[in-house]
């Protein structure tokens, strides 16, 4: 068939008619109300958490003006001599986080591998449910429990590390281990014993974020270290962990952040004690948290900025520890960290 044109045609040249067909955008109106709810409540979370930093940031004027920086250095609180200080509570709150962190980090890594490699189906919905009803366990309840059923076995545990491994530091108390009757008061209401509970309410967020990130995997080099011959451990080892990496980082990270503002599952067990001393082992310590909550209901008006200053202080250290989490476990998502 033969098409002529016109003398004045060019043949590149199209009909009127024939012209690119525009593309509606548009999202269907149950997309549309999701995301802009969505938007909405991001939006209000990132509102919330900007007027706490600010509330907090405002209540704590007077205190930086009446103490300054000596404020983050004074060891004590003695409100009765106008001394106070919070180096004491915050080196109690990175001992008590770095208790439950040894604790809870070998348990979470094994858990997660285990139930991402190695469970099945079945077994797998049950660990994952069992792991997620640890964390729906109220602080309360583990405070409790560490304070009745953890804290007379755990005393036990630390003498035996006082006997064995006082040399070091982090291990010693001042008291004699081989006293026939030795003092047990001296190994309890410890910043070991409050890490252990603390451990168990932190190893659930850091299980779960380990595991997602496990779970993605690329399942080729799966297959493909699978069928060069290596065992389900070696392709563990050369393609899960090193692509879960960032997975790893960020979910001990956040369990830091969680563990470092526990409250009343340390108030419930720990022996106040402001000094500054890096004896987990060792009756008697204070978190940041667990001093703003003994001392909120007595405070003054001058002590409650004190007060909120430390949780202003406790606010800054969790909100940069988590920030760095979720942007370690948002680039781990992307494969980025496999090589």
């Amino acid at each position: 068939m033969t098409i002529l044109l016109e003398p004045d045609q060019h043949p590149a040249e199209a009909p009127d008619d024939d012209q690119p067909r525009s593309i509606d955008p548009a999202l269907p109106p149950g997309d549309r109300v999701f995301h802009g709810f969505a938007h909405v409540i991001g939006l209000s979370t990132l509102v919330i958490m900007g007027a706490i930093g600010l509330f907090l940031g405002y209540q704590s004027i007077p205190t930086f003006r009446r103490y300054g920086l000596g404020f983050l250095t004074e060891s004590q609180w003695q409100p009765e001599q106008d001394v106070l200080g919070i180096s004491a509570v915050l080196l109690g709150t990175a001992t008590v986080a770095v208790v439950a962190l040894a604790i809870a980090f070998p348990l979470a890594l094994t858990s997660a591998v285990y139930i991402s490699e190695y469970a099945a189906p079945r077994v797998k919905s049950f660990l994952v449910s069992l792991i997620d009803l640890m964390a729906a366990v109220p602080s309360i309840i583990w405070g409790l429990w560490g304070f009745f059923l953890l804290q007379p076995k755990a005393i036990h545990v630390a003498h035996w590390l006082h006997t064995h491994l006082g040399f070091l530091p982090f291990f010693h108390v001042d008291t004699d281990p081989e006293a026939a009757p030795w003092a047990q008061s001296r190994y309890a209401a410890s910043a070991f014993i409050a890490g252990i509970a603390v451990s168990m309410m932190v190893l659930p967020m850091a299980a779960a974020v380990m595991r997602q990130v496990f779970s993605q995997a690329p399942p080729g080099e799966r297959e493909a270290a699978l069928a060069l011959g290596s065992t389900r451990w070696g392709m563990i080892r050369t393609v899960v962990l090193p692509f879960g990496r960032g997975g790893i980082i960020g979910g001990t990270m956040l369990a830091m952040g969680r563990a470092l503002g526990e409250t009343i599952a340390v108030v419930l067990i720990i022996s106040p004690a402001f000094e500054i001393k890096f004896k987990p082992l060792e009756v008697g310590t204070s978190t940041v948290s667990a001093l703003i909550a003994g001392r909120f209901g007595e405070a003054t008006s001058s002590q409650l900025s004190a007060l909120l200053t430390a949780g202003f202080v406790l606010f800054i250290i969790t909100l940069i520890v988590n920030t760095l989490a979720a942007m370690i476990v948002a680039r781990s998502r992307s494969g980025a960290v496999t090589d």
